[in-house]
């Protein structure tokens, strides 16, 4: 199996759509403006340096979507998805993926933010395989605001890659893979993978594909 994997935010898409919803839930009123901006701030940095606490990050993503419940979130991402992710899909991006389509590839997209907030852009994008955060769901079948097995951040991308092919069946000696992302966080990840491709990358990953002769490839300053 050719498997190609992409990370999401700054990869196909120019922003990171985890940060534009806590933006819009701002926008939206659900949230003070001040305090969940400074947070949403502080987390984004932990992000950027690599040292973000997953569990305690999910936990305040979510609480705003969660207190509106399963309706109203609904209703606010569709208007999300409207506004901000649709007008933000590149044609490099989704050129990108349509190469790999026609080549017969498998094509999963592999992000650490959460299912809530990803599962519609990946099908927006054409994407059947998402591997996201996985949301805890109660009694009432809503969302706690807990992490459902391993978190798909850093090391667990690999762990949650494993567990994809086990289920299938597979191993990593049975498949070729490639894997697009901008992050540092996700080099665990981009070391395993037969192809890795340094995506938009950031400064600590740009530097580590040029030690190592991986392809950069600028996706967005394409035309």
């Amino acid at each position: 199996m050719k498997l190609a994997l992409f990370d999401l935010d700054h990869t196909l898409l120019p922003i990171d759509s985890d940060y534009a919803w806590g933006e819009f839930t701002i926008r939206m009123g659900w949230t003070d403006p001040v305090e969940f901006a400074a947070k949403n701030d502080a987390f984004y940095a932990h992000y950027q340096a690599g040292t973000l606490d997953i569990h305690d990050y999910v936990r305040f993503a979510t609480e705003a979507f969660r207190l509106q419940g399963p309706e109203k979130a609904a209703q606010a991402h569709a208007q999300f998805m409207q506004e901000v992710i649709l007008p933000a899909i590149r044609p490099q991006a989704t050129a990108l993926l349509n190469q790999h389509r026609e080549a017969g590839d498998r094509l999963v997209i592999v992000t650490a933010t959460n299912e809530f907030v990803t599962r519609p852009i990946a099908q927006a994008l054409g994407v059947a395989e998402l591997i996201a955060v996985e949301l805890v769901r109660g009694a009432d079948g809503w969302f706690t605001g807990e992490i459902n097995g391993v978190p798909s951040i850093r090391e667990g991308k690999v762990q949650r890659l494993q567990q994809w092919l086990q289920a299938k069946g597979l191993d990593w000696g049975d498949v070729d893979s490639t894997f697009y992302s901008d992050s540092s966080n996700d080099l665990p990840l981009l070391k395993r993978v037969n192809h890795p491709v340094a995506t938009n990358p950031d400064a600590k990953l740009r530097a580590a594909a040029a030690e190592q002769g991986w392809p950069i490839l600028e996706l967005f300053s394409q035309q």
